[in-house]
């Protein structure tokens, strides 16, 4: 069971809430450019370029090593810390924070939310 948060719209839309896992992410941890693209974490995405280009300028006078795993330590932040800046992004382009549900899947934290609501299949 995990802990999701769930994000719907201020205003009255047919669209699904969003549920947001509450742990940590393989897919942002190995691949956070995708991961920031999959979920338009264009900001983030910015910063990461940022922090890579950051890297390999400083491997140059501590080493290849290091640049390494310096890279691995912040791929390891990233999948530790995608729960909170997909919730950021959300927050960012308007949606609301409503509450948390445990569930086995997002769709099922959607479905209890959605029940919560009133809202009949």
């Amino acid at each position: 069971m995990t802990l999701y948060s769930l994000f719907d719209r201020p205003e009255p839309s047919p669209e699904a809430p969003v549920a947001v896992a509450e742990k940590f992410s393989w897919l942002a941890t190995l691949l956070p450019p995708v991961f920031g693209l999959v979920h338009g974490l264009w900001l983030e995405l910015i910063a990461f370029v940022v922090a890579v280009a950051l890297i390999v300028v400083s491997s140059l006078w501590l080493g290849g090593e290091t640049g390494f795993w310096l890279y691995v330590l912040l791929a390891m932040l990233i999948g530790f810390e995608a729960p909170s800046l997909r919730c950021g992004a959300l927050k960012r382009k308007g949606w609301i924070y409503r509450t948390e549900f445990i569930a086995e899947a997002d769709d099922l934290a959607q479905v209890q939310w959605l029940k919560s609501r009133g809202v009949s299949s």
